[in-house]
């Protein structure tokens, strides 16, 4: 299986450089940064280190980045996509762990979770701690009807051809920020796909580096909503 590995960069100048460095050599076919609008020359950077970027030309949100991703990967005949961060949280060394799920044993979503056992996370607060270990599992758990530890990781492998399900609707504009990787992940588990979580790291950078684009209020809201939106069926 072709696999298509794509970290996600708003301005991370000082991170992207080294999440690109930290691909070991053939853990995956293809590296595509997609550049979400960024203007401090983190796209050139990746280019200069001959990967290639996938720019969006102004800023639209994480979630239309990682639509347009899917839809590039698609088209170019991949198997298996791999999300995950651009601001050097994630592990690419750890992308065989997410992969051999669904080249092994035919699952079709499998989510990376620093609370299995196995894993690891570094560099939280508290709040951040309670609201990814606690809160956030613990309501998407109830609604989307499967126990999960860590909903709000976007390290993740997904089978492609999953997406020519048209109930999986990526395009509804709502999705365009946050919401779209909970809503993945939920319809996914709904629609009686084989979902599996995998142990891996999630250490957050130094504040100083880049720590989080993710505002307090507004950023939850955004992961939050789509528990309420879908659990109440006013979206699908």
């Amino acid at each position: 299986m072709k696999v298509l590995a794509a970290p996600i960069c708003f301005n991370e100048l000082k991170a992207i450089g080294q999440v690109v460095d930290r691909f070991p050599d053939g853990v995956v076919d293809k590296i595509l940064v997609v550049d979400d609008g960024s203007d401090d020359g983190s796209a050139e950077l990746v280019e200069g280190k001959g990967i290639e970027v996938l720019r969006m030309g102004e800023r639209q949100g994480v979630g239309a980045a990682i639509r347009a991703v899917i839809r590039h990967a698609v088209a170019e005949g991949f198997d298996i996509i791999v999300i995950l961060a651009g601001n050097d949280k994630d592990r690419p060394a750890e992308i065989p762990q997410l992969v051999a799920p669904i080249v092994e044993h035919g699952f079709d979503f499998v989510q990376g979770s620093r609370y299995q056992k196995g894993g690891e996370h570094g560099n939280m607060p508290l709040y951040r701690r309670l609201a990814t270990g606690f809160i956030h599992p613990l309501l998407f758990s109830v609604v989307s009807g499967k126990r999960i530890t860590d909903s709000t990781n976007g390290f993740r492998a997904i089978r492609l051809t999953c997406f020519e399900d048209e109930r999986i609707n990526m395009d509804q504009e709502w999705l365009n920020r946050y919401e779209l990787e909970p809503y993945l992940f939920f319809k996914f588990i709904r629609l009686g796909y084989k979902v599996k979580e995998v142990a891996v790291s999630k250490i957050y950078p130094s504040r100083e580096v880049a720590y989080t684009k993710m505002k307090p209020i507004t950023g939850w809201w955004s992961i939050l909503r789509p528990i309420v939106l879908l659990g109440l069926r006013i979206k699908k």
